[in-house]
Formats: structure tokens, C-alpha cells, sequence
């Protein structure tokens, strides 16, 4: 059978000319969204708890055709059921968290806070050190310029 073919004719606005397989120029777009729906599909999570009831529901169906609805019951396909097992078997909750996605951050060690002080420290000793150095090379100068002899350090740091 044949559908008879349904001549829709335009409705114009008063004052605007319609030209051949265009829209009038007072007339605007129809609405592109609908509000019924989301502008971007956004993917379903589940949680363990959530991913761990339907795995225990589908453990305990026995009767033909019972996983078959609790998937279309859930909207799910069969290979979710298979990765869900898999990862249950291979760590229990564990495996089921949500993993965030992206670079991993590497765990802070735990002696960096006492390595950047212990660094600071040492810089501190020395330009102390420097200072104390300067002085000292200084003071001889001093007692050389005045003819003043600078009382003889043994090795061992006594007079």
C-alpha cells in the first residue's frame, strides 16, 4: 500500500515573503534542544555497593531468563557483569572504587620536610662560617699591620 504524499503548506507571517525552500526572514529557528534532554550524553557510574548488588542478583538467579531481565532491568550488557566479576574476584572492594583518571601524583616522602630543613641549616652554617673565616683573616692583618704576634695554634687547636 501507497501513503499519499501530505502537501504542508507554509504558514508566512504577515509582510514576509517566503522564497523558494527558505524561511521567512521574520521567522525564526525552532528550539535545536530539547529540554528533556542533556546537551552531552554523561556516562553512568555505579558504586561498589551498587555494583555489588547487581553481581549478588546475578549469582542468585537460577532460572532461565532471569540475568537476561535484571540486564535490561539495570540497562546493562552482559560484558559489564564479566568485568565486575573480574574485578571482585581480584580484590573485592577494592577493585570496584572508582579510580580517578589522569597521571598518578607520586606519594610525598616523608623525609623531604626534614631535608629541606637540614638544608637551610647547613646553608646558614656556612655563611656563618664565611663570616667567621673573614674575621679571622682580618684579625691577622691587623696584628701584622701592628707588629702584634698572634699567639702559635697547635694542631691539636691549643695555644
Amino acid at each position: 500500500m501507497v501513503m499519499p504524499n501530505k502537501v504542508v503548506e507554509a504558514q508566512v507571517a504577515p509582510g514576509a515573503v517566503a522564497e523558494a525552500g527558505r524561511r521567512p526572514a521574520g521567522e525564526t529557528a525552532p528550539g535545536a534542544t530539547n529540554p528533556e534532554f542533556l546537551d552531552r550524553p554523561k556516562r553512568r557510574t555505579f558504586s561498589a555497593q551498587e555494583k555489588l548488588r547487581i553481581l549478588g542478583e546475578a549469582d542468585r538467579a537460577t532460572r532461565s531468563g532471569e540475568i537476561g531481565a535484571l540486564l535490561r532491568r539495570e540497562g546493562l550488557y552482559s560484558s559489564a557483569l564479566v568485568d565486575w566479576r573480574r574485578q571482585r574476584d581480584a580484590g573485592a572492594f577494592e577493585a570496584l572504587c572508582p579510580v580517578k583518571r589522569g597521571p598518578k601524583t607520586a606519594d610525598a616522602n616523608p623525609l623531604a620536610s626534614e631535608l629541606t630543613a637540614l638544608r637551610s641549616e647547613n646553608n646558614r652554617l656556612k655563611q656563618r662560617l664565611e663570616r667567621a673565616e673573614a674575621i679571622i683573616d682580618l684579625q691577622k692583618k691587623v696584628a701584622e699591620l701592628l707588629g702584634t704576634p698572634l699567639a702559635a695554634i697547635d694542631s691539636d687547636g691549643k695555644s
